[in-house]
């Protein structure tokens, strides 16, 4: 199972303060918007997302379609596919993907240890 590009996305209080110091540890902003409370950050192949006021709680996060560069891939698996194997697996979907759609879509499930996992289809 091939779950896409991989990132944490950080709920942040204050995402200036965040950005810089993230910078610090040798990340630079490569997509996002500022003034919307959001950035995606990369060091080498590890990023990070930076979200101040959507999230309770930080994420772990999984982009079907996308390299670790954010560049969509021309095979992958689709989210809805993702889903329905998970689902013939025994995990619980917190929050579905629509099975009948197509294009961008998500789900959300919980670990045993309350962390929540988003599979974030764009493309």
């Amino acid at each position: 199972m091939e779950l896409g590009a991989f990132s944490f996305s950080l709920a942040v209080n204050d995402i200036k303060a965040s950005k810089a110091f993230c910078a610090k540890l040798g990340f630079q902003v490569v997509v996002g918007e500022i003034l919307r409370n959001w950035l995606i950050m990369k060091n080498g192949d590890h990023a990070i997302g930076l979200f101040q006021g959507m999230f309770d709680k930080n994420i772990l996060t999984f982009n079907p379609g996308w390299s670790s560069d954010a560049q969509q891939l021309r095979e992958f698996t689709d989210v809805r596919e993702l889903q329905r194997q998970l689902k013939h697996r025994g995990v619980n979907i917190v929050s579905e993907a629509d099975e009948n759609s197509t294009g961008p879509a998500s789900f959300m499930i919980v670990d045993r240890d309350g962390n929540t996992i988003l599979v974030d289809q764009h493309v």
